[in-house]
C-alpha cells in the first residue's frame, strides 16, 4: 500500500487523488502514461474504433518523445514534481490526522487509484473518504475519479467522495496568503493572471460546471486579497487538438498583454493543488518566454500550495467535516 499509515487498525482511510504522471522522463514511460490517460472516455469521448488508431499510430509515437523532454526539464531527484509534492502533501495531511490512515493515489499511472482503493477495501476500513485534488469539479477529472470509486466499492456506502472545494473559505485564504507572500518577497506585478487548465468548450456548453467554479474561485480570492477586480484576469491553458476550448487562452492573453505594454505579470494556478508539468514548464518556462517575446519583462510564477502546512490543514479540515457528516 502506497502512502503513510498511522495505526493499522485505523477505522477511517483518506485517499488524496491526483491526476497522474509518468514514472520516468522517458518516451516509453510517457507513452504508457498518455495511453492510459487518453483512453479514458471522460478525457476523449470519441468512439474507440476511430480514436484508438489515431492515438496509437499518430499521437503517441510523435507526442511521447517531445513530452518526455519537457518532463526531463522539470524532473526532481525523487520523481516528477506532481508525484513528489502529492506524496509530501499526503504525509503532511497524515500528520494532521493521526486518527486516520492517509494515502495518495493517481487516477492514471502509479500508485494506481484502483489498486489503492482495492487495498483499502480488502483491509476492511469502515469508511474511506476520497478527496480528488481538484478544487473545481469537472466531468473530465473529478467524475473520472468517481468512476473508479464506484467500480471498486459499488453501493456499499463505505466510500464517499468530495466533489469540489472551490469556495472553501480556508482554501481561498490559503491561496490568497500565498499570493500575498509572493508580493511581499518580489513586489507586485502590474496584473495578476489566474491560469486554469482548460476543457473543450462543448463540455461547458453541455453543462460542465467547471468554468463557473473557476470564475467563482477567482472572485473569492480577489475579494480576499482586497484588490480591484480589474487587476486580475481569468485564463485557461493546456488546450489540445483543434476544437475550441475554454477562453480566454492563457498564452494568447500573455501575448496581448505584452503587446499592450504590460511589463510585469504575476501568474497563479489555483486549479492545481501541487506543481506539475503544466505549471513549472508550461507557465513558468514556455509562457514566460512567450510574454518576453511580446515585450514583457518578467512573468513571476506563484507556486501552488504544494505540501505547505496551510494546505495540509485545509485538506484535513475538509476531510474531518466530510467524515463528521457521515456519522
Amino acid at each position: 500500500m502506497t502512502g503513510s499509515a498511522s495505526t493499522p487498525a485505523a477505522r477511517d482511510a483518506i485517499v488524496l487523488v491526483n491526476l497522474g504522471t509518468p514514472d520516468a522522463p522517458t518516451p516509453g514511460a510517457v507513452r504508457r502514461y498518455l495511453a492510459e490517460f487518453l483512453h479514458d472516455h471522460r478525457v476523449v469521448a470519441l468512439t474507440r474504433w476511430l480514436w484508438c488508431p489515431i492515438l496509437h499510430f499518430v499521437i503517441l509515437p510523435f507526442r511521447s518523445p517531445r513530452v518526455a523532454k519537457l518532463y526531463a526539464g522539470v524532473w526532481m531527484d525523487d520523481g516528477s514534481p506532481l508525484a513528489v509534492y502529492t506524496a509530501r502533501l499526503a504525509a503532511a495531511v497524515q500528520a494532521q490526522m493521526p486518527e486516520a490512515r492517509v494515502v495518495h493515489a493517481m487516477r492514471y499511472g502509479n500508485p494506481s487509484l484502483r489498486k489503492v482503493l482495492e487495498g483499502l477495501r480488502d483491509a476492511g476500513h469502515a469508511r474511506v473518504q476520497v478527496l480528488p485534488l481538484y478544487p473545481q469539479y469537472s466531468t473530465t477529472t473529478t467524475a473520472s475519479v468517481g468512476d473508479v470509486v464506484d467500480a471498486v466499492f459499488g453501493s456499499t456506502g463505505v466510500a464517499r467522495m468530495r466533489d469540489d472545494y472551490h469556495l472553501d473559505p480556508d482554501w481561498v485564504e490559503a491561496v490568497a496568503a500565498s499570493i500575498r507572500a509572493h508580493w511581499d518577497a518580489h513586489g507586485r506585478g502590474e496584473r495578476l493572471v489566474f491560469s486554469f487548465h482548460g476543457i473543450p468548450q462543448r463540455l461547458a456548453d453541455a453543462g460542465d460546471p467547471y468554468p463557473a467554479q473557476c470564475r467563482a474561485s477567482v472572485d473569492a480570492i480577489v475579494q480576499a486579497l482586497g484588490i480591484a477586480p480589474d487587476d486580475a484576469m481569468l485564463t485557461f491553458q493546456s488546450r489540445f487538438g483543434r476544437e475550441p476550448w475554454l477562453q480566454p487562452y492563457t498564452d494568447e492573453t500573455l501575448k496581448a498583454l505584452g503587446d499592450a505594454g504590460v511589463r510585469t505579470l504575476d501568474v497563479v494556478c489555483p486549479g492545481f493543488a501541487v506543481d506539475c508539468l503544466e505549471t513549472l514548464e508550461e507557465i513558468a518556462l514556455q509562457n514566460a518566454e512567450t510574454f518576453r517575446e511580446h515585450g514583457g519583462q518578467a512573468l513571476r510564477y506563484i507556486p501552488c500550495l504544494n505540501d505547505a502546512p496551510a494546505h495540509a490543514r485545509v485538506l484535513a479540515a475538509l476531510t474531518r467535516r466530510d467524515l463528521a457528516a457521515q456519522a
